[in-house]
C-alpha cells in the first residue's frame, strides 16, 4: 500500500501552525503543530512510498519512527489518506482516454468512501457492473451517458424508431442525430461519454447473463408510473433490480429502484395511487396502449429532464456502490415551476405480493 495525501482536500492554514483538510469545516481534517519538519514529511506522502518506508523517512528528517507512525494512524483514521497502488489499478481496467476523465469521479469517491484504497474497490466495482437503459430519450439516453461516463463497465440502451427533435438534448443525443435510428445514436452516446471510439456494440444475447440493473425511461415519460406491466413483472420474476426515471407534463421522477423482494416495487405504486384515485388503472391503462389519453406532444423541460437524469444515475451508482439510495423504498419527484427535489416514501401495497414471504415448511 502507497500512501497518499487525498488530492481531492485542499489545504489551508487556520492559523500560523495548524494546518485544515478540506474547506467544509464540519467534515475537515485539523492538524495542528505543523512545524516545518511535519510538513516535510506531509510531502512525501505522495504515493510513491508505503508505510515501512515514509516511517524510515521520517527518522531521517528528524521527525521520529514513532511520531511518523502515530501521525499516519491520526491521518487514516480521520479519512485523509488513500492507497496510490490501488487507485492505479483500478484505473487500469478502463483505457487510457475513460481513465483521465475518471480522475474527479475518483477524487469524488474517496471523500464518500474515506478508508485507504476504500474508493478504488468501489470504482472496480463499477467497472464490472451491466447496466441497461430502456428508452432512448431526452431522460434515457442521458442517463445512459452519465453512467458510462461515471465508470460502469457495460451501459446498453435499448429502444426502436428514429430520433426526433424532442428525444434531444445537451447530456444525450445532439440534434444532429435527428433521423438516425436511436438505438446506434444512444450507443454512439455512450461510447462518446467515456472516450471511447465509435465502435458498433453488439446486441446482448437473450440467453447472456441479465444485467446488474434495468432503467425504465420510456420517452414519453408514462414508464414512471407503469408499474404493473408486464416488463415490470419480468423484471421481478428474474430478481433484476430496476428503476423508474421519466419526466410527465411538469414533474421529473425518479424511483422507485426496486430490490425484487427487499423493497416496494413499481405496482406498489399503483396501487397506492388506486386507493387514492379509483380511476387511476383506466388511465393509466390508456397511457400505456398509446390511447387518446396520451398527449399529443409531450412536455419534457430540457434543464428538468437533465437534472432529472443526473439524479437518477446518481442513484445507481449509490446502488452499485454499495449504498442506499433515497429512491428504494420511495420516489423522488421535483417541480419544473419549483424545482426543488422532494422524497415521497413508498411502502409495500399488502395487496401487490411483491413481499409477502414464504410460508414456513411444514
Amino acid at each position: 500500500m502507497r500512501l497518499v495525501l487525498k488530492p481531492a482536500l485542499s489545504r489551508s492554514w487556520r492559523d500560523s501552525d495548524t494546518l485544515q483538510f478540506g474547506t467544509i469545516t464540519r467534515y475537515a481534517g485539523v492538524l495542528g503543530q505543523a512545524d516545518k519538519t511535519l510538513c516535510d514529511f506531509l510531502g512525501l506522502v505522495d504515493g510513491t512510498r508505503d508505510r515501512p518506508e515514509l516511517l524510515e523517512a521520517g527518522e531521517q528528517l528528524g521527525l521520529g519512527r514513532e511520531p511518523a507512525d502515530a501521525l499516519l494512524t491520526d491521518l487514516e483514521e480521520t479519512g485523509l489518506l488513500d492507497d496510490a497502488e490501488a487507485t492505479g489499478t483500478a484505473l487500469a481496467r478502463f483505457p487510457q482516454p475513460h481513465r483521465d476523465l475518471l480522475g474527479p469521479d475518483l477524487a469524488s469517491l474517496s471523500l464518500v468512501h474515506s478508508g485507504p484504497g476504500a474508493a478504488p474497490a468501489v470504482l472496480a466495482r463499477r467497472a464490472g457492473a451491466r447496466i441497461e437503459v430502456r428508452g432512448a430519450g431526452r431522460v434515457g439516453a442521458a442517463v445512459a451517458a452519465v453512467l458510462s461516463a461515471g465508470g460502469a463497465g457495460t451501459v446498453t440502451v435499448v429502444d426502436g424508431g428514429r430520433v426526433r427533435p424532442g428525444d434531444c438534448s445537451p447530456a444525450g443525443l445532439p440534434p444532429g442525430d435527428v433521423g438516425r435510428l436511436r438505438l446506434t445514436a444512444a450507443r454512439e452516446a455512450v461510447q462518446r461519454a467515456a472516450g471511447r471510439p465509435l465502435v458498433p456494440v453488439p446486441r446482448r444475447k437473450p440467453d447472456g447473463p441479465p444485467p446488474d440493473l434495468v432503467v425504465l425511461a420510456s420517452r414519453d415519460g408514462s414508464g414512471a408510473f407503469a408499474g404493473g406491466t408486464y416488463e415490470a413483472r419480468l423484471l421481478l420474476r428474474a430478481g433484476v433490480p430496476h428503476l423508474y426515471v421519466g419526466v410527465v407534463e411538469e414533474f421529473g421522477v425518479v424511483g422507485p429502484l426496486v430490490l425484487p423482494g427487499v423493497s416496494a416495487c413499481g405496482h406498489c405504486l399503483v396501487l397506492r395511487r388506486e386507493d387514492q384515485d379509483a380511476a387511476w388503472p383506466r388511465i393509466l391503462a390508456q397511457l400505456a396502449d398509446g390511447g387518446p389519453g396520451r398527449a399529443r406532444t409531450p412536455a419534457c423541460d430540457t434543464a428538468l429532464a437533465t437534472m432529472v437524469a443526473g439524479l437518477a444515475a446518481l442513484h445507481v451508482q449509490i446502488h452499485l456502490d454499495g449504498g442506499r439510495p433515497p429512491s428504494v423504498d420511495g420516489w423522488c419527484e421535483v417541480s419544473a415551476g419549483e424545482g426543488m427535489p422532494r422524497r415521497l416514501r413508498l411502502r409495500g401495497h399488502p395487496d401487490c405480493g411483491c413481499l409477502w414471504q414464504p410460508a414456513p415448511p411444514r
